[in-house]
C-alpha cells in the first residue's frame, strides 16, 4: 500500500459517516470520468458508473417559436 493510499485512509477515518459517503461518490465520478484507464476487473465491471450523454440540441425541430413571440399580450394591455 502506498503513503498516500495511507494518508487516505487515515483522513476518511476521522470524516463523519456523510461525508465518507460524499468521498465514496467522488471516487465513483472520477473512476467513469476516467474509465478508459483504469483495467476491469469482474467484479467492477457491474459496478460501473457511467457519465450522462450530453442533451445538447436534443429538442432541435420539436417546437416552433411564433414570430409574435415578442409582441405584447393583448388581455395585460390594462397594466402597461
Amino acid at each position: 500500500m502506498t503513503t498516500a493510499t495511507k494518508n487516505i485512509i487515515n483522513k476518511l477515518e476521522t470524516l463523519p459517516e456523510s461525508m465518507v459517503n460524499e468521498v465514496e461518490d467522488f471516487i465513483d465520478f472520477l473512476k467513469a470520468k476516467h474509465l478508459k484507464s483504469f483495467p476491469k476487473s469482474a467484479s467492477e465491471k457491474t459496478n460501473i458508473v457511467e457519465e450522462p450523454k450530453s442533451l445538447y440540441g436534443a429538442a432541435k425541430g420539436l417546437f416552433i417559436i411564433p414570430k409574435d413571440f415578442n409582441d405584447p399580450i393583448d388581455d395585460l394591455k390594462d397594466y402597461m
